[in-house]
């Protein structure tokens, strides 16, 4: 029988959070060991940007894409040789009925492979990275994301990878202070996520001055609608790493069967 996966948005901060030793990776990895084996992930990556479709890896072995610089010898001989998966490709495009294009333009990038490395060490379950189509708008994203909800009954894990706030250049300059509106937007964001409350996670008022500095850019923040807009009747959420260091949260959210964040908690002691 077909386990329902759950959606999964996962903070996924510097690229250094794979090689190194933190809370975030820590749960990644015990998050994989008590999840139900997926037959297929499908992941939405802040690093996977598109101006004229959603468009999705078709590749029967996707590359790892190193897109960054600076980092460690050891972070660019990472790799992350999953499988693609024809089939979720050709289930995506069925569900998605339209504004859904397969490429080999891309592959796994950080977003991607930061993420989904540690949970699945072995990197034997067939993946499909998608794109953010910045054409569409919030509703646009939950729209598609609702579209695509039923491949979690067909065994699917959904993870979108991105931060809840991501601002490199207050982060830079906290230096780890905490920042008072920061933490006033991430527990807004919490909250909304956790009341199922879309409204309050999208459509910022141009007055907002919090959420222009958090989501700013917008592309780490977009994933996120992506976890929320699978939700299915009977889904209860969870969050976890619910941390801010200055001007980025590591926030992640479980929507599905809330157990599982007890079961990873009580894994990782």
């Amino acid at each position: 029988m077909t386990h329902r996966q759950p959606a999964l948005f996962l903070g996924h901060g510097s690229p250094m959070t794979v090689i190194t030793d933190n809370p975030a990776r820590d749960s990644f990895v015990a998050l994989g060991q008590v999840l139900s084996r997926p037959s297929a992930i499908l992941c939405i990556s802040a690093h996977y940007e598109t101006a004229d479709a959603t468009h999705i890896t078709g590749q029967p072995l996707p590359p790892t894409i190193h897109d960054f610089r600076g980092f460690p010898p050891e972070l660019f001989a990472m790799r992350y040789p999953a499988p693609g998966s024809a089939g979720l490709v050709s289930r995506i495009l069925e569900l998605a009925g339209g504004g859904v294009v397969a490429d080999d333009r891309w592959g796994f990038d950080h977003g991607v492979w930061g993420v989904l490395q540690p949970m699945f060490p072995a990197c034997d379950v067939p993946t499909v990275a998608m794109s953010l189509n910045r054409t569409l708008d919030d509703d646009g994203h939950l729209a598609l994301a609702a579209a695509l909800a039923p491949l979690r009954d067909e065994g699917v894990l959904i993870v979108g990878s991105g931060n809840i706030i991501h601002n490199l250049a207050l982060w830079r300059q906290a230096a780890g202070r905490p920042l008072d509106w920061a933490l006033g937007f991430g527990q807004r964001i919490v909250n909304a996520v956790l009341a199922d409350d879309r409204a309050a996670l999208t459509g910022f008022a141009p007055d907002d001055e919090a959420a222009a500095l958090a989501v700013n850019s917008a592309e780490h923040y977009l994933p996120l609608l992506y976890a929320v807009g699978a939700r299915l009747p009977g889904d209860g959420a969870a969050v976890f790493n619910d941390t801010i260091d200055g001007a980025l949260a590591m926030a992640s959210f479980l929507i599905g069967d809330v157990d599982i964040v007890a079961r990873m908690e009580r894994r990782m002691g």
